[in-house]
C-alpha cells in the first residue's frame, strides 16, 4: 500500500507543479482582473460537479462493489459489472451536458449573482462555461476507468494524467494571441486536456485487458452500485455546495475577489492532493480488499499507516502557510499583472484556509472506515450536517471578513465533518487507532514547533539572500527557507520518532495477515 501511496503521491507532485506552472502563466497573462474571474468561475462549474459526481460519490460507490465482485465471482463478472456502469454513465452525461448547455444563463445566474449587474462578465462566464462543461463527461468516465484500475493496482498512470490539463492549458495560454482572448484559450485547454486524461486511461484499460464496453443494464446487477451513489452524491454534494457558496458569495466582491480565492486555493490544495487524496486512493480499495477478504484487522492496520503518514507528510505544509503566506504567494504568483496588493489578498485567504488543512487531508481516509464496509448514508448526514454548519457561517462571515471568513467557514466545516467522522466510526469499531499512530502523531507536534522557529527566525537572513537574485528574490528565499526547514523538520521527526521506539519500516508496511481463500472461479 504504501508503494502505492507513494506512487499517487510522486505523480500527484508532477501534477501540483505543473498546476503552478498554469496558475503561474495564467496570473501573468490574464491576472486577477474581469478575465480570470470568469474563467475561474468557468472551469470551477464542471469541476465541482466531477467531484461530486465523479471521484467523490462514483469511487464511494463503485469501488466496493467491483471489489466485492472481483473477489467473490471473478473477473469476467466484474468486467461485466464495469460494462453496465460505462453505459449508465454515457447515457446520463450526455443528458446532463445538453441541460447544461441550454441553461448555461440560468445556472450562471444562480451560482454567480454578483454578475447580474455587469453584463459584460456576465456573458463573457456563460460563453466560457459553455466550452467547458464537456470536461465533466470526459472526467467522471476517467472516473470509472481510474476505479477499475486502481482496484487492480494500477495507481501510477491515473495519477499522472492531471498533468495533462495543466500542459493543456498552459499551451492554450502561449497561444491565446490565437483567440479573443486569454480566458476562452484556457477554457478550449481545460476541456481538450479532459478528452486526453480519458484516452490516456482507456488505452491503460485496453493494455490490461479491463477496457468496458456497451452492455445491456440490468438492474439486478447494478441496484446495490446505485443505492449506494444516492447517500454518496450527496455526501460528495456538501464540500461542493460549500464551493458554490464561495462562488455566489465572492462574486459579490469586487473585481479580484474570486481569484483571490481561487490563487489561495491553488496553494491549500497543493498538500490535499498531494497527501490528502493519494491516501484516499490507495486506502479505499486497500480496505476494500480487505474487507472483502474478511482481513479486518489488515483493513483497520492500513488506515492507521495511511492516517500516520498523512499527518506527518501536511504538518510542513500547515506551518508554512501560517507562517509565511505572503513569501509563498510571492513567490508562486507575483510576477506580470499580478501586484503586491493582489499578494496580500490571496496570502490572507491562505492563511484561514491552513487551520482546517489537517481536517482537510484526512477526511478521506475517515470516510474509508464506512465506505469501505459499503455504507455511504452515515457520510452522507455528516457532510450535510458539517455542511449547514459551514454555510451558515460562510454568511455570517462573509461581510465583516469578505474572502477571509468564506476560506475561515471553509475551515470550521472541514473539522466539524472530520470530528464526526472520527468520532463515530470509534464508537463503531470501524476506526481504532493504535499505538503507532500516537507515537507519530507526538513526533509530528515536536518536528512542527521546530519548523516553526525556523520559519519565524529564518525569514529575514532568507529574504537578505533572496535580494541578490533580482525578479527571483522571492523564490529563492522561499527555496532556501523551505530546504532548511524540511531538514530540520525530517531530522527532528526521526530523531523523535527513534526516542519513542519507531522504526520507519514500521510506517512503510505492516505486519503480513493471511486472507481467506477468495471464492469464486478466477
Amino acid at each position: 500500500m504504501i508503494r502505492n501511496l507513494l506512487s499517487v503521491g510522486g505523480f500527484t507532485l508532477l501534477s501540483r507543479v505543473s498546476g503552478f506552472l498554469s496558475a503561474a502563466v495564467q496570473a501573468a497573462v490574464m491576472g486577477a482582473g474581469e478575465v480570470s474571474d470568469a474563467f475561474n468561475i468557468a472551469q470551477r462549474l464542471p469541476s465541482s460537479f466531477r467531484n461530486i459526481f465523479g471521484e467523490g460519490a462514483f469511487n464511494a460507490a463503485y469501488i466496493p462493489c467491483y471489489s466485492r465482485a472481483l473477489e467473490r465471482e471473478g473477473a469476467a463478472s466484474a468486467k461485466n459489472f464495469a460494462s453496465q456502469i460505462f453505459t449508465l454513465i454515457i447515457v446520463s452525461q450526455l443528458a446532463v451536458l445538453a441541460l447544461a448547455w441550454i441553461f448555461t444563463p440560468q445556472f450562471v445566474a444562480v451560482v454567480a449573482p454578483g454578475l447580474s449587474d455587469r453584463p459584460e462578465k456576465f456573458a463573457l462566464t456563460i460563453e466560457l462555461t459553455r466550452i467547458t462543461f464537456p470536461y465533466l463527461m470526459f472526467m467522471v468516465l476517467f472516473t470509472l476507468h481510474q476505479g477499475t484500475l486502481n482496484t487492480h493496482g494500477y495507481f501510477a498512470l491515473p495519477a499522472f494524467a492531471p498533468v495533462l490539463m495543466n500542459l493543456c492549458v498552459i499551451a492554450a495560454l502561449l497561444l491565446a494571441f490565437l483567440f479573443p482572448n486569454a480566458g476562452i484559450a484556457a477554457s478550449w485547454g481545460f476541456v481538450v486536456s479532459g478528452a486526453m486524461q480519458l484516452g490516456l486511461l482507456m488505452w491503460s484499460a485496453q493494455r490490461h485487458g479491463l477496457l468496458e464496453s456497451f452492455a445491456r443494464v440490468r438492474w439486478s446487477r447494478v441496484k446495490d452500485f446505485l443505492f449506494m451513489l444516492g447517500p454518496a452524491v450527496i455526501g460528495s454534494a456538501s464540500p461542493q455546495i460549500a464551493v458554490f457558496a464561495d462562488t455566489i458569495l465572492s462574486s459579490m466582491l469586487p473585481d479580484g475577489g474570486v481569484s483571490a480565492i481561487a490563487y489561495a486555493e491553488r496553494l491549500y490544495q497543493l498538500p490535499n492532493g498531494l497527501i490528502g487524496v493519494a491516501a484516499g486512493t490507495v486506502l479505499l480499495p486497500e480496505m476494500s480488499r480487505r474487507i472483502a477478504a474478511d482481513d479486518e484487522a489488515g483493513a483497520l492496520e492500513a488506515q492507521n499507516r495511511a492516517m500516520a503518514l498523512t499527518v506527518a507528510a501536511a504538518a510542513p505544509f500547515v506551518v508554512a502557510f501560517l507562517t509565511l503566506p505572503e513569501l509563498i504567494v510571492a513567490a508562486a504568483f507575483m510576477r506580470g499583472k499580478f501586484g503586491i496588493a493582489d499578494v496580500y489578498a490571496s496570502a490572507d485567504v491562505l492563511s484561514a484556509y491552513a487551520a482546517g488543512l489537517f481536517a482537510l487531508v484526512l477526511v478521506a481516509s475517515a470516510r474509508a472506515s464506512f465506505q469501505a464496509r459499503g455504507d455511504t448514508k452515515t457520510p452522507m448526514i455528516i457532510a450535510l450536517c458539517a455542511l449547514a454548519a459551514n454555510v451558515a457561517l460562510k454568511v455570517a462571515l462573509f461581510r465583516p471578513l469578505g474572502a477571509v471568513g468564506l476560506a475561515t467557514a471553509t475551515s470550521i466545516g472541514l473539522w466539524i465533518n472530520l470530528s464526526a467522522l472520527v468520532g463515530l466510526s470509534l464508537s463503531r469499531g470501524a476506526l481504532r487507532f493504535d499505538a503507532l499512530f500516537g507515537k507519530v502523531l507526538a513526533a509530528t507536534a515536536v518536528a512542527s514547533l521546530s519548523l516553526g522557529a525556523v520559519a519565524l527566525f529564518g525569514l529575514k537572513p532568507a529574504l537578505a539572500i533572496g535580494a541578490h537574485f533580482g525578479v527571483l528574490a522571492n523564490l529563492v528565499a522561499l527555496t532556501a527557507l523551505g530546504g532548511y526547514g524540511a531538514l530540520v523538520y525530517g531530522c527532528v521527526l526521526v530523531v523523535a520518532l527513534g526516542l519513542m521506539g519507531v522504526k520507519l519500516s514500521g510506517l512503510r508496511r505492516g505486519k503480513a495477515r493471511p486472507a481467506k481463500a477468495r471464492a469464486g472461479a478466477r
